[in-house]
């Protein structure tokens, strides 16, 4: 799904539940890096958000609801390595030109973050 800020706003109390409902979601993210990317797709429209947006919000937690055996796990290992990973992407969103940036740690054998 694509996501602009052309479309049909929501309603202000709507908009108020969905700064609370991504938070959530950016705090779950701490033990579920799959949902990283696309709370923080999300989170991007918090100011002006869209019926698309709460459509994605909604996508995010059936995803949630689907998943809910998915977590970080940390096999037994000697290795105590940690690898950071790091991109950016400058002035590429075309209605703000903000930049997007992203990463990963890995611990072991484990993407943490």
């Amino acid at each position: 799904m694509v996501l602009n800020s052309v479309q049909n706003l929501v309603p202000h109390s709507l908009i108020l539940r969905s700064i609370d409902d991504i938070g959530r979601l950016l705090y779950l993210g701490f033990t579920r890096p799959d949902l990283s990317f696309a709370v923080q797709q999300l989170s991007q429209f918090l100011q002006r958000p869209t019926d698309q947006h709460w459509t994605a919000a909604l996508h995010i937690v059936r995803y949630l609801k689907g998943s809910l055996d998915t977590g970080l796990f940390f096999p037994a290992s000697n290795s105590f390595k940690l690898f950071a990973y790091t991109d950016v992407d400058w002035g590429s969103c075309v209605d703000t030109r903000r930049s997007v940036t992203g990463f990963c740690i890995i611990f072991g054998s484990s993407l943490i973050s």
